[in-house]
C-alpha cells in the first residue's frame, strides 16, 4: 500500500528483506544487527548508483532501527519515516523473553515462537550480543533529517518509552504519532 501511494505521487520505491528474512534465502538465524546494517548501506549504495540523489528512509520495527542508525551515519539521507522503532533492542528482547527465556536462549540459540507458534525457533544469542554495541539513543542525535515517528500505544513488542526517547533525541525536525488503540502492527482495530 504505502509503495502504491508513494509510486502515484511520483517517488520511487525499494524494498529489500533483511538477510533470512521474507524471500531472502539465507538463514534467519545467523541474522545480526551488523549484518542488517551492512545491507542497508549495500541498497543505499545501489540506489545512489542508479542516481537517485534523494534518498529517505521507512524502518518498521527493527527495521526502524536499523534506518536510524543508517541514517546517523549518512547525512544524505533527507528524511526518515519509522513505524514502531526499536530504541533499545537489547531492552526489548529481555523485556519480552524475560530472564529465564535469556538464559535459555543463550545456552540453545533458539527463542520460543514470539507469534504464537509452537516449539523454538533457531536464533543465535550473538544477535543479542551484537546488539549491545550499538545506541540509536546516541545515533538519533546526529540525524538533521526530518522524522516521522508513529507509534501504537497497545504495542506488544516495542515499548513507547523507546519510541518517544527517539523521538526526543532527534536534531532535525519532526514529529510523532501515537495511535492509542493500535498493535505493533496496527491490525487491532479501536
Amino acid at each position: 500500500t504505502l509503495t502504491r501511494l508513494m509510486t502515484e505521487r511520483g517517488l520511487a520505491t525499494l524494498r529489500f528483506d533483511f538477510f533470512g528474512q521474507g524471500q531472502s534465502p539465507d538463514q534467519f538465524e545467523n541474522l545480526t544487527l551488523t549484518i542488517a546494517l551492512s545491507q542497508a548501506s549495500t541498497v543505499l549504495d545501489w540506489a545512489t548508483a542508479q542516481g537517485f540523489t534523494r534518498v529517505g528512509l521507512i524502518g518498521s520495527s527493527f527495521g526502524g532501527l536499523v534506518a536510524v542508525l543508517t541514517a546517523a551515519q549518512r547525512p544524505t539521507v533527507t528524511c526518515l519515516g519509522l513505524k514502531c522503532p526499536v530504541g533499545d533492542f537489547p531492552e526489548e528482547l529481555r523485556l519480552e523473553f524475560g530472564e529465564a527465556e535469556m538464559a535459555t536462549w543463550k545456552a540453545t540459540d533458539t527463542v520460543r515462537h514470539i507469534h504464537g507458534g509452537t516449539g523454538r525457533v533457531p536464533l543465535k544469542f550473538a544477535l543479542y550480543e551484537d546488539c549491545l554495541g550499538y545506541d540509536a539513543y546516541e545515533a538519533a542525535e546526529r540525524i538533521t533529517a526530518p522524522t516521522v515517528i508513529v507509534q501504537g500505544g497497545k504495542d506488544e513488542y516495542v515499548p513507547a518509552h523507546q519510541s518517544r526517547r527517539v523521538f526526543q533525541a532527534l536534531a532535525g525536525r519532526k514529529r510523532f504519532d501515537l495511535l492509542p488503540h493500535a498493535n505493533h502492527q496496527f491490525t487491532q482495530a479501536d
